[in-house]
């Protein structure tokens, strides 16, 4: 369908679009959560083929405009939703000039004349940082729909373009963006108590079944170039306690990274002089920055890394254990993953490489194994370690995920979860990075097995309710 066919189209049933809308009102309430879940409060979102403006209306944000080829359809959404920005323009050729944090599209791409030619239209509304939201009906309910559009349940349309996800994703990669997440929701897309519930928040969300649902969904970013990493600063975190012996070999063997690299140890209360030995290193390395920041009455490696983020000067915020299992002569390939446009959060992994005889006990393995897997499926982003301690990051994306930290609540005393986790709620690209694992020299390590494997059973649970069934 051309675009002055498609306008015709739409300027004809913009009065009944409500009636019909209201009368799925469950489906569209939806597709509002998941936009909804997607959307901080401080965003600016544009929703591309915004009809009479209801979804974009209920954003969670202050700054929200629509767009729609339709002047009928934005005639309705000025009147009832005066606060909201709206204006009239082809999905294949947006207006440049202003970029938004988010972009959505729902139920937008069937009727497009050239799918790709609007995904590179997309360019010009987006920036490094944006994320693109689309929805769109999954292919094998195709019967389904048309049967409901004969018996009057769904708003008759035309013939749409077949899309299945894999389809969207190759169309985005053309046009240019990457995709972060995907997957399927609503399965059963009627409002009966109870029974909803059980269809679509635990059903559609299990493996297999979930590619039955009615919605397929994509959030995606524009490919990111290179950042000139000969003006980045680097911040390495080193959290750490009794660690006496580790001090020293930490500073000489971390690498200087990017314009600028410094070193903040957080202590956690030692008893075995590691802090002497750090105001030691600070007097005897005086052409290297090194700080140090006493953790206080608190305690865990989250609280840790928290206070030397907030300590940080850095562009990049990099975690270094101070136990060295993972080298510090790694810490350049995530520096280099990062400003290379990678990924936006890297995450180290040691279950690649063969690791030294000593360095992870067999049922750690098992555990870490196991619990990676059960976060590629919670947090539809692929993970084969979630505990490895080498995490690596923008600071801009960490105060995002600082900023939403409220969500899940105080939950995590390791902080890796508190990262990976605010990392997904983000949309973040979480990339892996492969490291070889090296046995402690000095020290003793701070996991307690079943203690610790019970606390991350019950992380698991917070995603699932949190991220993964909502």
């Amino acid at each position: 369908m051309q675009i002055e066919e498609l306008r015709s189209f739409y300027d004809k049933i913009a009065s009944e679009r409500r009636a019909w809308i209201a009368k799925n009102s469950y489906y569209h309430e939806d597709i509002q959560a998941f936009a909804s879940f997607n959307v901080l409060p401080e965003d600016s979102v544009l929703e591309i083929g915004c009809g009479p403006g209801d979804l974009v209306a209920a954003l969670p944000c202050r700054n929200k405009t629509g767009m729609d080829l339709s002047e009928n359809m934005l005639k309705l959404a000025r009147e009832k939703y005066p606060s909201c920005e709206f204006m009239q323009a082809d999905a294949g050729d947006l207006p440049a000039g202003r970029t938004y944090d988010k972009v959505i599209l729902s139920d937008t791409i069937g009727l497009l004349p050239d799918v790709q030619a609007a995904f590179e239209s997309l360019q010009r509304v987006t920036s490094p940082t944006s994320r693109v939201l689309i929805t769109y009906y999954n292919y094998l309910w195709e019967p389904f729909l048309k049967m409901a559009e004969q018996w009057g349940l769904k708003m008759p349309q035309p013939v749409q373009n077949w899309l299945p996800l894999d389809d969207i994703e190759n169309l985005l990669t053309l046009a240019g963006f990457e995709v972060i997440r995907k997957g399927h929701r609503l399965l059963f897309p009627f409002k009966i108590p109870y029974v909803s519930t059980f269809f679509n928040r635990i059903l559609a969300r299990l493996p297999f079944i979930n590619r039955l649902a009615l919605v397929q969904w994509v959030i995606a970013k524009p490919m990111t170039h290179k950042i000139d990493a000969s003006e980045t600063t680097v911040s390495v975190m080193i959290p750490c306690r009794n660690e006496l012996e580790n001090i020293e070999p930490a500073i000489l063997r971390t690498p200087m990274m990017g314009k600028d690299t410094e070193l903040i140890f957080v202590d956690g209360s030692s008893t075995d002089g590691t802090v002497e030995k750090i105001n030691e290193m600070i007097r005897k390395y005086p052409e290297k920055k090194i700080r140090l920041v006493h953790q206080g009455a608190a305690r865990g490696k989250n609280d840790a890394t928290r206070k030397g983020f907030d300590a940080a000067n850095g562009d990049v915020l990099m975690i270094l254990d101070a136990d060295l299992t993972v080298p510090p002569e790694d810490l350049p390939k995530f520096f280099r993953a990062l400003t290379e446009g990678r990924g936006e959060f890297i995450n180290g992994t040691r279950l690649v490489y063969p690791m030294e005889k000593e360095a992870m006990r067999f049922l750690n393995l098992l555990g870490n194994k196991f619990f990676g897997m059960a976060f590629s499926y919670l947090l539809d982003q692929r993970f084969t370690d979630t505990l490895c301690g080498t995490k690596v990051l923008w600071r801009k994306s960490y105060e995002k995920i600082k900023a939403g930290r409220a969500y899940f609540g105080e939950f995590d005393p390791f902080g890796d979860f508190d990262l990976l986790f605010g990392a997904a709620k983000q949309n973040l690209k979480i990339i892996e990075l492969p490291i070889r694992y090296r046995e402690r020299t000095y020290g003793v390590t701070k996991i307690r097995r079943f203690f610790h494997g019970w606390l991350l059973l019950k992380m698991c649970a917070v995603a699932m309710r949190k991220i993964k069934f909502v």
